[in-house]
């Protein structure tokens, strides 16, 4: 069974802007797809709500979709995928939970910025950002 790569080393960051400017972009990507979801849909209001949030479980199928394939676990058709689709489908469940997070509230930015930091401060204790900055910059464990 093949194993997963190793992890890589994220590109170092020149600045702390850079990384907000990037998160904005994210964002306004999010607003974009909610809006053309919402121009496009065939339903609206709690219906279209209740539709995003079940896309998720088909995302996170997917997944298991590219898992079983980059592992060859299905001995009828072998291997089907690799890793590198393994990622861009936790991307696609990424995006999809953030666009529906944005169906629910238009400050979906602030929401989920504002959890992170709780999550990181209850899991990494004291200095959350710190932590994370020093996770950056080591090595990886493989």
């Amino acid at each position: 069974m093949p194993s997963p790569p190793a992890p890589l080393s994220p590109a170092p960051s020149s600045s702390s802007s850079s990384s907000s400017s990037s998160s904005g972009g994210l964002w306004d990507s999010v607003d974009g797809l909610h809006a053309w979801l919402d121009a496009h849909g065939a339903v609206d209001g709690r219906e279209a709500l209740l539709l995003r949030v079940l896309k998720l479980s088909e995302e996170v199928g997917e997944v298991a979709q590219a898992v079983i394939g980059a592992t060859g676990q299905n001995p009828r058709k072998g291997t089907t995928h690799s890793w590198d689709d393994v990622g861009s489908e936790l991307c696609d469940v990424a995006l999809t939970a953030l666009v529906a997070l944005r169906s629910l509230t238009p400050d979906a930015g602030e929401v989920f910025t504002r959890h992170v930091a709780k999550v990181a401060a209850r899991s990494l204790g004291g200095d959350a950002r710190d932590a994370g900055q020093e996770r950056r910059t080591a090595s990886p464990s493989r």
